[in-house]
């Protein structure tokens, strides 16, 4: 899939990412994978239903979906670049996603944000419910340790 507005193009085609742009940015400019290794972005986006906005010859902004296309979806690397924020890209990309035919149907789609709530209730994302049954094993600074 693909679509073109404003001179942006919202794509999930995995031969026009731009694999140095994106490990850049998750390894230097994100909070939640400092230091990650390219490999693992490399991996990660193999692994992935992905999707970039690309503006001229630049990525401008990325997202992934980690899923099986049957039941869940949890969506995690989304950014937009700093200088490109602020022009409802992060809406764009989020409406070209959710209605993907790959992630229809789904009975579960989660994510994890320290600062974008606000985007995501657009979408109808809520605070889990009964938290209390979620479970998970977190490996704080694991890029960290690498490093």
């Amino acid at each position: 899939m693909q679509i073109s507005e404003n001179g942006f193009i919202f794509s999930d085609k995995k031969e026009l990412l731009k694999l140095d742009s994106i490990h850049r940015y998750l390894s230097l400019e994100s909070y939640w994978a400092k230091n990650i290794p390219f490999e693992t972005v490399q991996r990660s986006i193999e692994h992935s239903l992905c999707f970039g906005i690309y503006k001229d010859d630049l990525q401008v902004g990325f997202a992934r979906w980690v899923t099986d296309r049957a039941t869940f979806a949890w969506l995690c690397d989304v950014y937009i670049e700093a200088p490109y924020r602020g022009q409802g890209l992060s809406k764009k990309l989020m409406s070209f996603m959710i209605f993907h035919p790959d992630l229809q149907g789904l009975r579960r789609y989660q994510l994890a944000t320290s600062d974008a709530h606000g985007l995501y209730e657009q979408f109808g994302f809520t605070s889990l419910q009964n938290p209390e049954t979620h479970m998970g094993i977190v490996v704080p600074d694991v890029y960290q340790d690498l490093a």
